[in-house]
């Protein structure tokens, strides 16, 4: 006999006692998707941004961990107390991998460190973006700009962190600077301070838009003239179709921008490693000169403590393995993420003639590609998408407040087999050419 529920007395909060942001739609946005998923397991899913299960190698772990003991035992000259200490105790705030992490961006990006104290290990890049946040939100006064659209978890960070945002228009090359200029001259003129403009300049999450190296350029020029910092970040700039450009940390000659990294696409998402480099000076109350990484660290102290070291040593295993290049380390995954777009695209354009008004844009790497129909693409059609259709997606409506949004919706492409995008491509026709025949 099942014991029936009984309803216990307790504490009830009201949502009014609750941080401010808990109500806001925004953040339900992951929640909402992810349950859609859940629901539906058996659902083809362009929905997630996640990597290619198919190169995953349990075996690859207990390597990467050697890799790493060895790595201290020799190159860094650890006694065998030393070695356990670094990798069972807590660790440093800052992480016990900056070095490797300094290598990999000279070997791949041509980003050249003058202080390792500017790195920051961080329980994945969603920890960096709010230690950075929650840095440069002094009062009501500061804003974030952030180009529009954009990651939906960077705009949650920055409302946990009580920092407003204001998008700015990205436009065909990826960030529109004459908005971006209005918005600036804007908000200081109601009083307001604008402090940085966050951007994902390769393969943005989720239009999947490239910023030339002009625009790269003329960015860098504008946040000299705004006054601002640049928060980029990049998790997709290794997975392009060989033009490869430049990041704006490579280009930074004035330590402008605070660079985001990640290694859940490149390494291993299940170690939620991430790091940032913010090698900006700051001037303390006492007017000693310290780095902007310093006082990240301060907060990332009193919230996660550190990054566990265990998962940094997987990481420092697996750069050491590819001669710290991730390059090296994710061909094999570069080429099904190139295979797995060319055939999106082509599919798209199989089932999607000019006439049924289905438009599309045509990244040359990354994860996501953006479709435009003419019906909303909202929560609802998702649903209904999921339960009759079999196939996932992300409405676009969670990623861009505004109104032309609502006709969108994001594929991401980069979690399937093959096999998988052709089947869900056969799906998502079935769905639209429905949706089409009730319009």
């Amino acid at each position: 006999m099942t014991k029936a529920t009984v309803a216990v007395p307790g504490v009830r909060l009201h949502a009014s006692q609750l941080h401010g942001s808990l109500v806001e739609p925004l953040m339900d946005s992951m929640n909402f998707l992810n349950e859609i998923a859940n629901r539906y397991p058996n659902a083809v899913s362009f929905a997630p941004g996640r990597p290619y299960e198919g190169t995953f190698d349990s075996a690859a772990l207990a390597r990467y961990l050697e890799r790493y003991r060895t790595y201290l035992a020799t190159e860094r000259g650890m006694s065998a107390e030393e070695v356990n200490r670094t990798l069972f105790q807590y660790g440093r705030t800052k992480g016990i991998i900056p070095e490797l992490i300094a290598r990999s961006l000279a070997v791949d990006e041509g980003i050249h460190l003058d202080d390792l104290e500017s790195v920051v290990v961080t329980v994945g890049c969603q920890e960096a973006m709010f230690l950075v946040m929650r840095a440069l939100r002094v009062d009501e006064r500061d804003v974030l700009l952030t180009v529009a659209p954009t990651y939906v978890g960077a705009v949650g960070a920055a409302r946990t962190a009580e920092l407003p945002t204001v998008p700015v228009a990205d436009g065909p090359l990826g960030v529109d600077l004459d908005d971006l200029a209005r918005s600036v001259d804007t908000l200081r003129g109601e009083g307001r301070r604008p402090r940085a403009l966050y951007v994902i300049p390769d393969y943005a999450n989720p239009s999947g838009v490239r910023m030339d190296l002009a625009t790269r350029r003329s960015l860098l020029d504008a946040a000299r003239e705004h006054g601002l910092l640049l928060l980029e970040d990049n998790p997709y700039g290794l997975f392009h179709d060989g033009s490869r450009l430049p990041t704006l940390k490579a280009l930074d000659t004035e330590r402008r921008v605070v660079y985001l990294g990640s290694f859940a696409k490149t390494g291993l998402p299940g170690a939620r490693v991430g790091f940032v480099v913010a090698d900006q000076e700051v001037v303390r109350a006492d007017g000693s000169v310290g780095l902007l990484a310093d006082e990240l660290a301060k907060i990332k102290g009193m919230v996660t403590v550190n990054t566990p070291p265990v998962a940094q040593a997987v990481i420092g295993g697996k750069l050491l393995e590819h001669g710290c290049s991730l390059v090296a380390a994710n061909r094999a995954e570069r080429e099904v993420y190139q295979d797995n777009l060319s055939r999106l695209l082509a599919g798209l354009a199989r089932h999607f003639p000019p006439a049924t008004g289905v438009r599309w844009n045509r990244p040359s790497g990354g994860f996501f590609v953006v479709v435009d129909v003419p019906f909303p693409a909202d929560d609802a059609l998702l649903e209904h998408s999921a339960r009759r259709h079999g196939v996932l997606w992300s409405p676009m409506s969670h990623f861009d407040p505004r109104p032309e949004a609502r006709n969108r919706l994001r594929l991401s492409f980069s979690s399937l087999s093959p096999e998988l995008v052709e089947t869900g491509l056969d799906r998502l026709h079935a769905m639209v050419t429905e949706r089409l025949g009730a319009a």
